[in-house]
C-alpha cells in the first residue's frame, strides 16, 4: 500500500482516535523522511482547516553545513504555510560522550520545552529505522524493554511524542516524496560509519535485505511483539511495587523477598519511572550485589552516565548524579529579594521580611553564607540544648548525600540558621515583631 495523506490519517487514527481535534508540532530536519510527513499532514490539513501543524527544526549547531538545513527547513515551511520554530543548542559534547545519544537527548530537552498542553511531537522515524534500533539493541545485550525498541507513542514534556510512519517502509516515503516533487537535503554523517547507525546501513543491511527482503517487516513485528510483552512485565512490577514504595523510594526488605527476576524486573521498572536511562549489565550487577547485600550502615553508590542509585536506612534512592557539593564562603546580601543562586543544582537561598518569628533584621548586616566544615551547633528550640548539625541530621533523617551541601547562615563564627530547616532558637525575635526568614527555593529532596 503506497504512502500518502490517506495512509497518513489511518496511522493518526490509531495513535490519537481524536487527532483532527488535535494540534501536531512536526520534527522537520529537513531530509526525505520528515519531509514527506510535513508535506501529507500539510495535505491532510487541506481538507480539514480547524486541523493545527507546526513545525521545528533543531539546529544542533555540530556540522558546518546546519544554517543552510535550517534556511532549507524555512523555506520548505513557507511553501506549506506552515509555521517553523527553530532552535539553535550549539552543543558541545563532552570526551568520549556519544555525540548521538548527546545530540537526541538534547534535541528532545529543547523539544519538550515548547510543547503545548496536549501536543503531539510526530517525528518521521518509519519501519527501516525500528529495524535498526532492534539490532543496535540486540548488540547492546537489552533486555525486553530495550528490544521493544521505539514505541509509538510515549508522553513528552506536556503533551505526546508520536511515530506514525513505524509500519511504513522507507522505500514509500521516497516514492511518495518523488512523485510530489519534494527536494530535500542529505546529511551526510547518516551514513557514516564511524557511527554504529551508519555502519550497519552500509555493512550489514544491504546483504540482510538481500537474503530476508522482508526482514524489517519481521523484525519489526518481533519489536511489537516485546513491546506487548514489556507491558505485562511492567504490570507485574507496579504489583510488585505495591507496599515498596515510598515517596519514590524503594523499600529493600520488601525487594529482597521477592524471586531473583522479579527483583531484577521491579528495579528496572523503578528505575524507568524516575526518568533516568538504563544502566548497563555491569551496572545493573552492581545494583544487586553492592546496593542489595550492603551492611546496614553502610552507604553504598552505583553510579552510571545518567543516573545513580544510594541506599540509606534501607531505602534505595534513584535520582540524577549530584554536582559536587559548593565549598568556601558565598557573597551574600540579605536585602536582595531573589536570594543567591546556591550552584551545583542546590536551588536559591534568601531572607524574607514577616512577623512570624526569625532572625533579628539588625543581624543581618554580619551575615556570610557558606557550607558545611564540622563541629557546627545550634539550639533548635528555646527549650532544648544545643545540638550538634551533625546529630540534628541524623535525628531528622537527612540524607547522607544532602548533608555537605547544607547552606549555613554564619554571623562572625556562630551557626545561625540552617537553610530553611532550623534557626537559632538564642537569635529568633519574638513573633510580631520584624524578623527575617530563611527562604530555600528549588532545594534537592533531603528525606
Amino acid at each position: 500500500m503506497a504512502f500518502g495523506p490517506e495512509r497518513l490519517g489511518a496511522a493518526l487514527s490509531a495513535l490519537e482516535p481524536a487527532w483532527r481535534s488535535s494540534g501536531f508540532c512536526v520534527a522537520v530536519s529537513g531530509g526525505l523522511d520528515s519531509s514527506a510527513l510535513l508535506h501529507a499532514l500539510a495535505a491532510l490539513r487541506a481538507g480539514n482547516e480547524a486541523l493545527r501543524v507546526r513545525a521545528v527544526h533543531v539546529d544542533h549547531g555540530l556540522q558546518p553545513e546546519s544554517a543552510a538545513w535550517a534556511d532549507a527547513c524555512a523555506g520548505f515551511c513557507q511553501s506549506l504555510k506552515i509555521d517553523l520554530s527553530v532552535l539553535r543548542l550549539g552543543l558541545t559534547p563532552a570526551a568520549g560522550e556519544s555525540v548521538e545519544a548527546h545530540a537526541r537527548d538534547a534535541r528532545y530537552a529543547a523539544i519538550a520545552r515548547i510543547l503545548k498542553p496536549g501536543e503531539w511531537l510526530l517525528t518521521a522515524h518509519h519501519r527501516d529505522d525500528q529495524m535498526e534500533t532492534v539490532l543496535i539493541q540486540l548488540l547492546r545485550g537489552a533486555g525486553v524493554a530495550g528490544l521493544a525498541a521505539m514505541p509509538a507513542r510515549a508522553p513528552l514534556g506536556a503533551g505526546w511524542h508520536g511515530r506514525p510512519l513505524l509500519e511504513i517502509d522507507r522505500a514509500l516515503l521516497a516514492a511518495y516524496a518523488q512523485m510530489a516533487g519534494l527536494s530535500w537535503v542529505s546529511d551526510p554523517t547518516n551514513n557514516a560509519m564511524r557511527f554504529d547507525r551508519g555502519w550497519l546501513r552500509e555493512q550489514v543491511l544491504p546483504p540482510l535485505r538481500a537474503r530476508w527482503p522482508q526482514a524489517a517487516l519481521t523484525i519489526s513485528r518481533s519489536a511489537g511483539h516485546l513491546a506487548g510483552a514489556a507491558r505485562l512485565l511492567a504490570t507485574l512490577a507496579e504489583s510488585d511495587a505495591a507496599g515498596l514504595l515510598d515517596k519514590g523510594r524503594l523499600a529493600i526488605d520488601g525487594l529482597r523477598r521477592l524471586p531473583q527476576d522479579r527483583q531484577a524486573n521491579l528495579l528496572r521498572w523503578w528505575i524507568r519511572e524516575q526518568g533516568l536511562g538504563a544502566p548497563s549489565a555491569a551496572r545493573f550487577e552492581s545494583i544487586l550485589d553492592d546496593l542489595m547485600e550492603a551492611r546496614t550502615d553502610a552507604e553504598p553508590l552505583v553510579r552510571w552516565e545518567n543516573g545513580e542509585l544510594r541506599r540509606y536506612r534501607d531505602r534505595l534512592y534513584a535520582m540524577q548524579p549530584l554536582a559536587e557539593a559548593p565549598s568556601g564562603v558565598l557573597h551574600f546580601d540579605a536585602a536582595q529579594p531573589d536570594g543567591i543562586d546556591l550552584g551545583g543544582g542546590l536551588g536559591r537561598f534568601g531572607l524574607v521580611a514577616g512577623d512570624q518569628g526569625g532572625l533579628d533584621p539588625d543581624l543581618a548586616r554580619e551575615l556570610v553564607l557558606r557550607f558545611r566544615i564540622g563541629g557546627e551547633s545550634l539550639r533548635p528550640h528555646p527549650a532544648r540544648p544545643r545540638k550538634r548539625l551533625k546529630q540534628l541530621c541524623q535525628e531528622a533523617g537527612i540524607v547522607p548525600w544532602m548533608r555537605e551541601p547544607l547552606p549555613l547562615l554564619i554571623a562572625g563564627s556562630r551557626l545561625v540558621a540552617v537553610g530553611d530547616l532550623w534557626i537559632d532558637a538564642e537569635l529568633t525575635v519574638a513573633p510580631g515583631k520584624p524578623a527575617l526568614k530563611p527562604v530555600w527555593t528549588g532545594r534537592p529532596e533531603l528525606f
